[in-house]
């Protein structure tokens, strides 16, 4: 089931729950059919690997990110460095209208 994330790659985001709560990161990739989200630093897991010519020559033990769940992690808002909710807000532009993300706490433009 895909849903629409709350959350684009390259947003800072704070995490909620689980061992790395209270962590901030910046999210490298966004998984909208699993509801899932890959943050940078957050979530790293260690991986035995065995040799692989081109990417793995040597093997071993390699440490990488795992995805969490999207409902897991909150926007940190840019402006205001605090975590947040969002709205969408309707902003004329060259006379299209289209929805932008605003901060709930400081109401800036995300």
């Amino acid at each position: 089931m895909a849903t629409k994330s709350h959350v684009r790659k390259d947003d800072t985001v704070v995490v909620l729950a689980g061992k790395d709560r209270g962590k901030k990161g910046k999210v490298l990739e966004v998984l909208p059919e699993k509801s899932r989200v890959l943050v940078e630093g957050i979530n790293v897991v260690k991986r035995h690997t065995k040799p692989r010519p081109p990417r793995f020559p040597q093997g071993g033990i390699v440490e990488k990110p795992m995805p969490l769940a999207a409902s897991n992690v909150m926007l940190v808002c840019p402006r205001c460095s605090k975590p947040t909710r969002q709205a969408h807000k309707p902003v004329d532009q060259d006379g299209d209208t289209r929805n932008v993300r605003v901060c709930k706490k400081c109401g800036e433009e995300i």
